[in-house]
């Protein structure tokens, strides 16, 4: 079930209608963030300014329905948690969320690694003995690409497939991309460099050697 998401509720003031003035005009800018941690009306203007973005970013990477929901209320409040510690030297509030966004999946894809682990080592034996062989050819078949690319990824460190998926999937800038990943705009570069390297040699298919006629 998505988690509910609740805020303290903050006083009246000069102060606050101004910055929802802001708030309503032009988005939640860096100086308003770490009101969404104590203002319930800013923080639902920044929840409704990126729970598209956020709903997609989970969605690419969670399957399942309820966990992505799950998920995605988790990156919101973790957002109100670390609001008082963000800083534009963050970057901007949206590569900021993105940050907190890639660190709270990169926790579920380890827990769901870790039971991938244990359930294959489960029922391996069982799907060994499976007498419906060409069912199972058919289905891993229609895996085979997709498996490739995902074990192509594998190959990529942390960082550079953090960087690929910000820029490639998500459409995030190179420099909103490092932001969420936590490293400067250069280093970003070099990795969404080594990555897209690492993955045509991983993807494309080796040159065949020409066939040498040693009769000619």
């Amino acid at each position: 079930m998505e988690t509910e998401l609740a805020l303290p509720q903050s006083p009246s003031s000069l102060g606050r209608r101004l910055a929802l003035i802001k708030v309503r005009d032009r988005g939640v800018g860096p100086e308003q963030v770490r009101l969404i941690a104590t203002d319930p009306e800013i923080f639902e203007a920044f929840y409704r300014e990126h729970l598209d973005a956020i709903q997609g970013f989970v969605a690419r990477r969670v399957g399942d329905r309820e966990r992505a929901a799950d998920l995605t209320a988790e990156i919101f409040m973790a957002a109100i948690g670390g609001a008082h510690r963000y800083r534009s030297r963050c970057g901007s509030p949206k590569a900021w969320l993105y940050g907190i966004a890639q660190n709270v999946v990169a926790i579920e894809r380890r827990r769901v690694g870790r039971e991938r682990d244990r359930e294959e080592r489960l029922r391996g034996s069982a799907l060994l003995d499976e007498s419906d062989a060409a069912a199972i050819d058919a289905r891993l078949d229609a895996a085979a690409e997709q498996r490739r690319l995902y074990q192509a990824m594998e190959q990529l460190t942390e960082t550079e497939r953090a960087v690929i998926e910000l820029v490639a999937i998500d459409e995030l800038s190179l420099a909103e991309a490092a932001a969420a990943a936590g490293v400067r705009p250069v280093t970003a570069r070099v990795r969404l460099h080594r990555a897209r390297r690492k993955l045509r040699a991983e993807l494309e298919p080796a040159p065949t050697k020409p066939t040498v006629n040693k009769g000619e």
